[in-house]
């Protein structure tokens, strides 16, 4: 049974201390979807003059950092399965905010079962999942513990709830793994009577996607720079088998990095800075191409970026990158914005975007820049 409506004022009240730069979310949702909306992700008992969307479980909206109007995702969800990753790649985005240590979460499954129920209660309407964007779902912990199996198959439960399921890992090798595949599978397909069926339906669009991270073809580079990850052969076979049980995929080519020469008065390479070759042209050739030959949907892309670490230095290796792009970019000098040092907009398109775009251009596979990607997931 429905839950007793929010009278007009209330909702009205709440949606009024709504900081601004979350309102566009509820803008031209029906009625019935903000109470819902209000409900679910707003602390209407709080307070605080300004409001701020919270869930402190599991299912959270997807990045309470970003304002609507910059980054506007909409009304998804993002279920961080674990707390931390091992596979410790040192460009990581989420070293800047995420515990170093991986770990799992305490009483992780009452917590999904507790968000899953309050979707419910409160009638939310369905939006996209991704499974995680700070950690990896299927790090070694999944092997022991299975949280990433028990979200899934309580999304699945609840499948009306969610529209695409997005899963980012490195590690497709286990995520192939006969149980997991059976998952993806019956995930895939929104099912009759769901409120998008017809849509996703009409757009041959699939109800969930992996998106595979392989950003280098050498072991050389892959062993510098994700030193704990999945070898790059590892990846390649967990890509070909979920390829070959038609599993939605997405290659994530990212981040992209420089290459030799750094740098023009005088040229330099990176082996003076004692870093490897990272994404030679003929590396993304390769990367590109299986892409093309595995029929992934896009791949994706961004230029990399220096992520000052939470609460110690830089690594040796990601020291030494900045020290390189400050070469790169000289006279001019990096960017600073949300806890990371980047190229200037234009030394990024020129020296690593471009040459990266002109090969998907010519092997016709498309590409996405990641935040491009996310906002056009359904």
């Amino acid at each position: 049974m429905k839950p007793n409506p929010l009278t007009a004022d209330e909702v009205c009240s709440v949606l009024d201390r709504v900081d601004e730069k979350y309102k566009p979310v509820w803008d031209g949702c029906r009625r019935e979807d903000k109470i819902a909306l209000v409900r679910y992700f707003l602390p209407r008992n709080s307070a605080k003059p300004v409001l701020g969307p919270t869930r402190p479980r599991v299912v959270k909206w997807y990045c309470p950092f970003a304002s609507q109007r910059d980054f506007p995702t909409g009304h998804r969800y993002c279920i961080n399965v674990y707390t931390g990753c091992s596979h410790e790649c040192v460009y990581c985005y989420a070293t800047g905010y995420a515990p170093k240590q991986a770990a799992i979460k305490q009483d992780f499954e009452t917590l999904v079962d507790k968000d899953m129920k309050d979707l419910e209660h409160y009638d939310v309407p369905p939006a996209p999942v991704h499974l995680s964007n700070s950690t990896d779902p299927f790090q070694p912990l999944e092997i022991t513990f299975g949280h990433t199996k028990y979200a899934l198959e309580q999304i699945l439960t609840r499948r009306r709830r969610f529209t695409t399921v997005t899963i980012l890992t490195k590690n497709p090798l286990l995520a192939a793994r006969s149980d997991y595949m059976a998952l993806f599978q019956k995930l895939a397909t929104l099912p009759a009577g769901h409120p998008r069926y017809e849509e996703f339906n009409h757009k041959k669009q699939p109800g969930l996607v992996i998106a595979v991270s392989l950003a280098f073809w050498r072991e050389e580079a892959r062993r510098r720079f994700d030193p704990c990850a999945p070898t790059v052969a590892e990846r390649i076979e967990g890509i070909r088998r979920l390829q070959r049980a038609a599993i939605p995929l997405v290659l994530r080519i990212d981040p992209l990095f420089p290459r030799s020469p750094i740098g023009d008065q005088p040229p330099v390479t990176l082996a003076e800075y004692g870093l490897p070759e990272a994404q030679t042209l003929d590396d993304l050739e390769n990367l590109v191409g299986f892409a093309k030959d595995m029929k992934v949907r896009h791949v994706v892309y961004s230029p990399a970026k220096i992520v000052r670490p939470r609460g110690r230095a830089l690594a040796g290796t990601m020291q030494a990158w900045k020290t390189a792009y400050q070469t790169l970019v000289a006279p001019e000098k990096l960017v600073w914005r949300g806890g990371s040092w980047r190229l200037p907009p234009h030394v990024a398109e020129a020296k690593i975007v471009r040459p990266f775009l002109d090969i998907c251009k010519r092997l016709g596979v498309p590409a996405k820049y990641c935040k491009q990607n996310l906002i056009e997931t359904p």
